[in-house]
Formats: structure tokens, sequence, C-alpha cells
């Protein structure tokens, strides 16, 4: 990056349900004291967790206009009507997992990147920026796992014909929420968590502050229980190599093709499943359509990760903070009214925005010590891993997406 850089932006929001921020202003105030040469410049919002004013006594500047930004910081995706050329943006695009094979088009991320690539953008995506390992520096998703847990255990007082607790997003606060939690005593049940990430480690934090208690992966299966209990299954647990006994995670990130699910066991026992792993769309699903005639016992899903058609076959479409659940029809996977003989699914896709200053101030706190000094000095290879497109072209590593913005042409 340019040495003489000055200008940092922070976009306004373009969804109405997104309140979150990138960075937040005693962040921002602090990472100025050692680097007074930066400025940022933050565009005014009404809807945003954190106020202009907080902004402004920290040391931001506010300013509608974001042409003097070299670079520009967002949270989820951006209006392709409102970038500006030739500058450096970092958000969720949410583009770089599209299946290379996928047929339906969702018009809208086409249109961003096709805007992204005639305004000659350097789009850098949150996702993907990696540490050497493969492991990511920034994400949302201990809240999305600690939200969804809330919502998921919410969602089953209301199968069961209890009072629902308030939602997360009028509590807007991580220690109240727990709270509401720790008094509550939840009837038997079985629930099963997926994956090993910072989503499930969230989801887990906030099982183990309930009456629920976790079990080993023996116990789930073999043993019953007068009492509501949880056990998580890592990456190693659900999926298996096609060709070996043996399971590498780093052979299974580079060849997800070569594996197959191996959680219907456990599915089978489960009366709610929480999906909080990463999925590949080359990746096995979890279960498949015609798995749920033998999964008998399942009543609720809580897809956190929330690929619409993807790991978790009852996800059919995402819902809204204000409106969390749908159900649908275990054979047909058809949406239907409220009924306790379907599968009652909450899958929210923005969950971290129901805790907006708790979730951004940690994601924040990523994006100060994980992100800038390798934007602004000296990369490892982080930033270069997340760069999806620059001077009007993909990077190598995703040409395949010219196959997807030139379908349906």
């Amino acid at each position: 990056m340019d040495k003489q850089l000055t200008n940092i932006g922070i976009i306004r929001e373009s969804r109405n349900d997104e309140n979150r921020t990138p960075l937040v202003p005693e962040h921002i105030k602090k990472y100025k004291e050692s680097n007074p040469n930066i400025n940022f410049i933050i565009q005014p919002s009404n809807s945003r967790c954190f106020s202009d004013e907080e902004y402004e006594l920290c040391g931001a500047k506010i300013n509608e206009n974001l042409n003097e930004c070299s670079i520009i910081f967002g949270v989820k995706e951006i209006d392709p009507n409102i970038l500006i050329n030739n500058r450096t943006y970092l958000f969720f695009s949410h583009t770089f997992k599209i299946n290379k094979q996928q047929k339906n088009i969702e018009k809208h991320k086409k249109d961003l990147l096709l805007s992204i690539l005639n305004k000659k953008i350097t789009l850098i995506d949150y996702e993907n920026i990696r540490r050497k390992n493969g492991t990511r520096c920034l994400g949302f998703g201990r809240f999305a796992g600690i939200v969804g847990c809330y919502n998921t255990l919410n969602l089953l007082l209301k199968v069961l014909g209890k009072q629902s607790l308030a939602s997360a997003y009028k509590i807007n606060d991580y220690e109240r929420l727990v709270l509401n939690l720790k008094n509550l005593y939840f009837p038997k049940t079985k629930i099963l968590v997926t994956g090993d990430g910072r989503v499930a480690k969230g989801v887990i934090e906030l099982l183990n502050l309930t009456n629920i208690k976790a079990v080993s992966k023996k116990d789930f299966l073999e043993k019953k229980f007068d009492q509501p209990i949880f056990c998580n299954l890592e990456t190693k647990d659900y999926v298996t190599n096609n060709s070996s006994t043996n399971f590498n995670l780093e052979h299974f990130i580079d060849n997800p093709q070569d594996y197959s699910s191996s959680a219907l066991q456990y599915l089978k026992e489960t009366d709610i499943l929480i999906s909080a792993h990463y999925w590949d769309p080359s990746s096995p699903k979890i279960f498949e359509n015609e798995d749920l005639k033998v999964l008998q016992n399942l009543k609720i899903v809580g897809d956190i990760t929330c690929d619409i058609n993807g790991s978790v076959p009852t996800t059919i479409r995402s819902t809204t903070i204000e409106e969390p659940n749908y159900w649908i029809e275990r054979y047909t996977l058809k949406e239907i009214d409220e009924n306790n003989d379907g599968i009652a699914v909450m899958a929210v896709d923005n969950l971290p925005s129901e805790l907006p200053r708790d979730s951004s101030t940690e994601f924040s706190e990523g994006i100060i010590k994980e992100v800038l000094p390798f934007l602004l000095k000296k990369d490892d290879g982080r930033i270069l891993n997340g760069t999806i497109t620059t001077d009007g072209s993909f990077l190598e590593k995703y040409n395949y997406l010219n196959d997807y913005i030139r379908i349906n042409e």
C-alpha cells in the first residue's frame, strides 16, 4: 500500500437490518495515537450501533463523501451503485463460495462482482484473510454462535408451548442475554452441535451457561438421559475420507470432494441440530433430503451457517432478525404454517447484528491487530489471500468466478 495513505473510510451499510461497524470509536482513537497521519472518515448513519458523535469524540471525521479515501471498510455487501472507482474495499462479499457448477444465479451477487470489475476496485473479503496455517484472522463467528444458540433455545420454548424469552436484538447486551438464560430450566432434549471454529465455540459457550449438560459422542449414541444434553461434533467426527481411515484437516480443506458425511448416526439420536460448521460447496452435506425419513426425532434446526440449499437441506431460505423462524414439511421440504409435525428452522443470516456493539468491538480489535498492519505495511500473504479482484480482473485463485458472472448473459 501507498506509504502516503492518510484516509481510511467506513461506509454506511446498505442493508436496512445491518447496524454493525467494522471499526469502533475506541479502537480508532487508540490507533490514531500511534498513527497520527491516518485519518478516519465515517459516513454518517442513524442506524449504526455507535453514533456519529461517538466517532467524532474519538478523532474521526464525519463526512458523506468518501472520495478522499483509498481504503474503505464495510461489513456486509455494498450497493454496487455507490462503489467508487479505483478504491480498495474490505467487506463480506459472499461471492467466493459460489459453487463453480452453480446454475441458479443470485443476481445481486453477479451485479456486485460486475460493478467491482468495471470500476477496477480491489476487493478484499474478510472471510479469506487467513494466516499461513489457514485459520481466519477475522470473524463475527463467536457472536453468531452465541445469538444463534440463544435463538434456537428460544425456538425450543416456542415449540414446547412455553413462554419465549425476549429477542436478543431487543436485549442488545451480552451480559443481560446470559442472565436471561441462567435461571431457565430446559426439559429433557438432545442437541447436536456441528463445528469446531469460532461459531461452534460461541454456541458451546452459551450452552455451558444453561442446565444443558455436555456429553461425549459415545454417550450421546448409547446412553439414555433424563436431562437435557448436548454433543459437539468436530470436523473429523462428521466427515469421512472416502479412501482412507485417517483424517487430515488440511487434506479435507484442499480436497473436500473426497469426503462423505458420517453424521447420520448422530442425527438419528438428535432432537435439535445446531449447525455451526464452516461449509464449502464442494464439501458433503451434513445430511441429504432423503435422510429426513429416518430422522424422526429431529424437530428443530438452528442453522447458524445459513447456506441456502447448502450443508443443511432444511434451510430453504434465510430469515430475518424480526421473524427468525419458519416451519417445513418433513418429506417435501416445503414451507408450511407453524406445525409441530413439521421441522422448525431458525436461519437468520446476520445473527451478530442482534448484539451489534459487542460483536463489532470484538471484530474491530481483529481489524486493528490482524489486518491494518499487513494492509498498510508488509503483507505476510494474508491480505493477498483475501484479495478477489484488482485492476478489473479476478486474481488467479478466484478465476473460476469468471464463469459464474458469464452465466445467463
